[in-house]
């Protein structure tokens, strides 16, 4: 009697439909600020619109840093000292210059390496020079939910 062994067969790999890319998952619809707005005025915007920093951008609309929080925080120090409710101090003295941003086209999970190893909430998502959207630490766990777990 004659048996036929084949042998290992290695599955084909199946492209996965699904969406794992930083592209998938960001945001948009970005509030922005411009260098020469005032800390009062981020102040104002980040507590309307509930957030907590934002991409700034030049006239041309390319990324020059990111104003957060903790960078209006020292504007407001300054006023407590000098008794000014106001703080007229303009983004580009307080914001983020040397920024850490994200290709669009990477995918998500080594967008959670990045935000693990570089301690960062938020960052800029652009290509070819351009912001295009924004990805926070929120907006992966939000969609590690959504995906199959036979695909990752």
């Amino acid at each position: 009697m004659v048996k036929s062994f084949q042998g290992v067969r290695e599955a084909p790999i199946k492209p996965s439909n699904q969406p794992i890319l930083v592209s998938d998952y960001m945001s948009t619809n970005l509030v922005t600020f411009r260098p020469e707005d005032s800390i009062d005025f981020v102040i104002r915007m980040l507590t309307r619109k509930r957030i907590s920093g934002a991409p700034v951008v030049d006239e041309t609309g390319k990324l020059v840093g990111m104003i957060s929080e903790g960078d209006c925080l020292k504007e407001i120090i300054k006023g407590q000292y000098t008794n000014t409710p106001k703080f007229p101090a303009a983004v580009a003295e307080h914001m983020t210059k040397d920024v850490r941003t994200l290709p669009p086209d990477i995918s998500i999970f080594d967008a959670a390496d990045r935000f693990l190893t570089l301690k960062i909430r938020r960052f800029p998502v652009v290509k070819d020079g351009n912001l295009i959207g924004q990805i926070s630490v929120s907006d992966i766990v939000r969609a590690i939910p959504k995906l199959k777990a036979s695909t990752w």
